[in-house]
């Protein structure tokens, strides 16, 4: 039998990222939580992010500009009230952050005075993007890690895997907690708890190339929709325009707020083109410049293009850009005086399961937060800058609910031990790693920037075939961390084909060949959970 070790707490926060470190902070002085982190706390896509976060501070930005940005950016399939929800509560979201001690850059005014240096990004029309140099997700990540650590009703599990939801029956709409996996240990463990929070990140690892760390695998999105929550807008993935090529820095991202300061996108000759594409040039939304980048790497067989921002004083690039400059001297690349070789990299998924304005799921006592929901925020095409917004916003809001639902006792039905007496440890990772592998390089080539139907097809009836030796090696074998990303992301990968599959037009993100044009009406891509609890995408 498996270990029969069972912790109680009354909120388990699986992920430890802005979403869920946030939530924690605000349940606990209220409750006991458990923080679950894959790995060390301090890694994850929070880590990574480099341009900042937007909110309205500028006299002359306003919320409704923010709104309507945010609207333009989507293309159309954003709940407009989500995005005003989310952009009305940015500054005090903010303002929470700054009270904790996020270092945001500065700057004096004309009159001396201090205030917030704000950066622009594409697809804004204010500088509104708070930003700690370029580094400002490593900032608001070690300030909240510091405060959680601090505080006597927050416990951190590290180095656990979240397997699955528990609940007391298939069809049941409540959830007792969850079976982890201690890595440590390896052992699986109970976690009983009256609510969970899924903040789990996204899923961009199931893509051969891409910006997150090895922690973004779907976890949260693959065990919402086994234990029968609805996902929805899967097929819009967003990979980031510029991501460093190098061969000793595959992940490394290089922010889009150069291009907000005025750096431009050209050939290795230095011939620009982005003009041919949008009249924003640069500054267009990631979706168009990902697209331009692919277009011309593939036009002249290029296996990247360059981002220059040279012509800018070399102080100036240093201060603004410090983490970037460093790493590619590291590499022998000086960015004040060459540019930098970029591809594009799957970066953010900007579906996933749906939610309330609370961050509630269909089952009951189920939240999720930041990028492992679907809130209506991004729709088809998310704003840079919003997504650490969206953590902060959205978990505040699962706080309040939360606290409100004081009456929620612990289920204290029986749980099944994890029976491990069947099973065996495996001989063959290499099986494991050939079927990852197999599943990322056929999710770049045939579901990635631009789309057909027949490679659509190509990819279903690959995952078909990689989920049934899936699930015999699972039933058969005992869990690993690689076990376990690669039955999540093989869920996920689905998920995102099928979505792909019913959206006969391109938007946003979603580009397909054998439907150009953009249909009339914009409408999400809902897929039903088992619960079949949502019969709307967003609900107020």
């Amino acid at each position: 039998m498996g270990s029969n070790i069972e912790h109680r707490c009354d909120v388990l926060i699986i992920g430890s990222g802005a979403a869920g470190l946030s939530l924690a902070l605000k349940l606990a002085e209220h409750y006991h939580v458990i923080v679950l982190s894959k790995s060390e706390v301090s890694e994850g896509s929070t880590r990574y992010a480099q341009g900042g976060i937007a909110a309205v501070f500028d006299e002359n930005d306003s919320i409704e500009s923010h709104v309507k940005d945010t609207l333009n950016a989507g293309a159309g399939l954003c709940i407009e009230e989500s995005v005003r929800f989310t952009a009305s509560r940015a500054k005090e979201a903010m303002e929470w952050l700054i009270n904790f001690g996020v270092p945001f850059d500065t700057e004096k005014n004309d009159k001396g005075e201090t205030r917030f240096h704000l950066t622009r990004e594409g697809g804004h029309s204010h500088r509104r993007i708070l930003h700690a140099a370029d580094a400002t997700g490593k900032a608001v990540q070690l300030t909240l890690i510091e405060a959680v650590q601090q505080h006597p009703n927050i416990h951190i599990f590290e180095r656990y895997n979240a397997i699955d939801l528990i609940k007391p029956s298939r069809d049941s709409v409540k959830c007792q907690g969850a079976y982890v996996w201690n890595r440590r240990l390896e052992h699986v463990e109970v976690i009983r708890s009256r609510f969970v929070a899924l903040a789990s990140g996204g899923a961009s690892k199931v893509y051969q190339y891409t910006s997150n760390p090895d922690v973004s695998s779907g976890d949260g999105v693959a065990m919402a929709w086994r234990a029968g929550c609805s996902v929805a807008n899967m097929e819009f993935n967003q990979f980031h325009p510029t991501c460093l090529y190098h061969p000793e820095a595959r992940n490394f991202l290089i922010t889009e707020a150069l291009r907000g300061e005025g750096a431009i996108l050209c050939h290795a000759n230095g011939e620009r083109f982005m003009h041919k594409f949008d009249e924003r040039e640069e500054l267009a939304p990631r979706d168009i410049v990902a697209r331009a980048i692919d277009y011309e790497m593939k036009r002249i067989g290029a296996d990247c293009m360059y981002l220059d921002i040279s012509h800018k004083p070399a102080d100036f690039i240093v201060k603004h850009f410090p983490t970037i400059y460093r790493k590619c001297r590291s590499l022998g690349i000086d960015i004040t005086r060459q540019p930098i070789p970029v591809v594009p990299a799957a970066h953010y998924t900007c579906g996933g399961v749906t939610t309330d304005y609370n961050a509630k799921t269909d089952l009951d006592n189920v939240y999720a937060i930041g990028e492992v929901a679907y809130t209506g925020l991004h729709g088809a095409n998310r704003m840079a800058s919003n997504s650490l917004l969206e953590c902060i916003v959205f978990a505040h809001s699962a706080a309040e609910h939360i606290i409100s639902r004081a009456d929620i006792l612990h289920s204290e039905a029986p749980i099944e031990p994890w029976d491990e007496s069947q099973v065996t440890n495996s001989d063959e990772e290499v099986v494991i790693q050939h079927n990852w592998h197999e599943l990322r390089l056929f999710m770049w080539d045939y579901v990635g920037i631009v789309r057909t139907t027949k490679r659509l097809e190509r990819a279903l009836r690959r995952i078909e075939l990689l989920k049934q030796e899936i699930h015999e090696y699972y039933a058969n074998f005992k869990v690993s961390n690689n076990l376990l990303e690669l039955r999540n992301l093989v869920t996920v990968a689905e998920l995102i084909v099928r979505c792909a599959m019913e959206r006969k037009e391109s938007r946003g993100l979603h580009y397909t060949l054998d439907y150009p044009d953009m249909l009339a009406e914009a409408k999400p891509t809902l897929l039903p959970g088992r619960l079949k609890q949502s019969n709307q995408t967003f609900k107020p």
